[in-house]
C-alpha cells in the first residue's frame, strides 16, 4: 500500500515513529529519488517535510487494515 502523509511538525514526526515502531512490517517514505527508513527519525528529519511525502507499508490482510487504522491521523 502507498498513501500520502504529513508530517509537518517534530511532534507529528515522533508520534508517527512511536505509532509505527509496534508493527514488524516495513514502512519506506520516498521523497524523491530517496527511500527513507520510517522508522528512523533521523533519516525522516533529512527530508523536506514542507509538503506530503509518499508512505509505502509492506503489510497485507488484517495487518494492513490494523496499520491503516492507526496511522490515518497522518493521512494527508
Amino acid at each position: 500500500l502507498e498513501m500520502n502523509i504529513s508530517l509537518g511538525t517534530i511532534e507529528s514526526v515522533k508520534k508517527f515513529v512511536a505509532t509505527i515502531a509496534n508493527f514488524d512490517e516495513d514502512f519506506e517514505i520516498i521523497c524523491g529519488k530517496y527511500i527513507i527508513n520510517a522508522k528512523s527519525i533521523l533519516g525522516i528529519f533529512s527530508i523536506d517535510l514542507s509538503k506530503p511525502v509518499l508512505l509505502r507499508i509492506n503489510a497485507e490482510g488484517d495487518k494492513l487494515e490494523e496499520i491503516k487504522e492507526v496511522i490515518k491521523e497522518f493521512a494527508s
